[in-house]
Parts: structure tokens; sequence; C-alpha cells
């Protein structure tokens, strides 16, 4: 049965290949990014520029989805910002900046768009290992890791407060997956999985995992610990 997705980050790595998996299996996918350039427009992927830091942004696209009256199964809040950088030389407008994307515009579009959720849907969080506790951790993803682990709890909080009336809220804790970010925050490191691969998972999970799930921050990543 087709459904209907809103992802964030569709414009390269994971959120990219979501959006393909998703419309070849039949799915109306909404593909958000702030550049949409190598996003192709069908008759199922509808591609908007959209900056989720940006008020005026997101009332503009809520504007034209409720006026095509559409109803949303699932939520993937993929978009993130990542700074490689030793703490000491980080400043208040870098964590900011991570800050900003990685949770707040995550709030902001899930607050704003759950009036058009499926109540029997999910909001999904795209989150990281490096957010988990008891994970391993590494210098210069202070910002982005702690960012991280706020998602984690927020994901954990809403599913509390909604688990009477729906959706389901749960995150994904990726380990390293070979990504445009992966480079950036790891130059030269090799992961053992493919944007692709992690998708097909990310997908399954996205329209599948709250009848099983809610409030969970699941790991997926075949390190230890």
């Amino acid at each position: 049965m087709s459904k209907t997705l809103v992802i964030t980050g569709s414009s390269r790595g994971i959120g990219y290949a979501l959006v393909q998996l998703a419309s070849a299996a039949g799915h109306q996918v909404y593909a958000l990014s702030r550049n949409i350039s190598t996003i192709k427009k069908t008759n199922l992927v509808h591609p908007f520029s959209i900056d989720i830091t940006v008020k005026n942004s997101l009332e503009s696209f809520v504007d034209q989805i409720q006026k095509d009256g559409i109803q949303i199964d699932a939520l993937i809040n993929n978009a993130g910002a990542l700074i490689n950088k030793p703490f000491s030389e980080t400043t208040t407008e870098d964590f900011f900046s991570i800050y900003h994307v990685n949770i707040i515009g995550l709030a902001s579009l899930t607050r704003i768009l759950l009036p058009l959720i499926n109540t029997k849907g999910h909001v999904l969080n795209i989150s990281s290992m490096g957010g988990v506790d008891g994970s391993s951790k590494f210098p210069g993803l202070a910002a982005y890791s702690s960012s991280k682990g706020a998602v984690n709890i927020l994901t954990e909080l809403l599913a509390e407060e909604y688990k009477e009336t729906g959706p389901a809220f749960n995150a994904l804790a990726l380990g390293a997956v070979q990504t445009e970010m992966l480079k950036q925050a790891f130059p030269g490191f090799q992961a053992p999985v493919s944007a692709e691969e992690i998708a097909t998972y990310i997908l399954k999970f996205a329209l599948e995992g709250q009848q099983f799930f809610n409030g969970k921050i699941l790991p997926v990543s075949s390190s230890t610990p």
C-alpha cells in the first residue's frame, strides 16, 4: 500500500538514497532540503527547498501540503549538521549552528507537521551512536554528538507525551555509514555500510517499526561498544 513520507536532508547521502528507494517502492515522497538541485521531481517525488531553521520556510511548506490535503504516514528527520573541531577551538556560534539544525530545526518541523501526521504514523529521528550513553566517543565531535544526545532524549519525551494519541516516535542511532558527512568527520575512513544499504533498513523501519517500538533509541551499528 502506498504511503506518504516526508524526508529531510534529502539532497545527498542517506536522505537521497531514502527518496530513491521510497519512490521506487511506489510511495509519495516530500523531499526537503535547502538545495534540491540533485532531486528530480516526478509524480511520486515532490522536492521542496526548505531551511528547517527558518520559521517562514516551514510555514510555506505546511501551507502547501495542507492545500493538497496531504496526510503524512512517516516523517523521517534525517537532516543534520556536523563540525569536526577540537572543543577548545569551538565557539558559541559553532555550537548554536549545530544545535539549530540537529535539535531545534528537527523539533520545529516535527511540531508544525504533527497535525498532519497519521495518528498511526511514525516520526523517525535519525541519530548517531555518538549520542548514545556508553558508546565510543571521538575528539572533535563535542557539538555534533551532544546534539544527537539531545535528539535521543527529545524522542523519548515526545513518545511519552503522545503515547495515548499517536503518532509513535523512535530514533535510529547510526554507526559509521559511508556518506559525505562521514568524510568530514573522519577523513580517509572507509565505513562498512553504504548510504543505500542503511537507507533500505531505515525505510522499512520508518514504515513498520511503530508497530513494535515507541520511544526507543535503537543502535544500528556493527561496532562495539
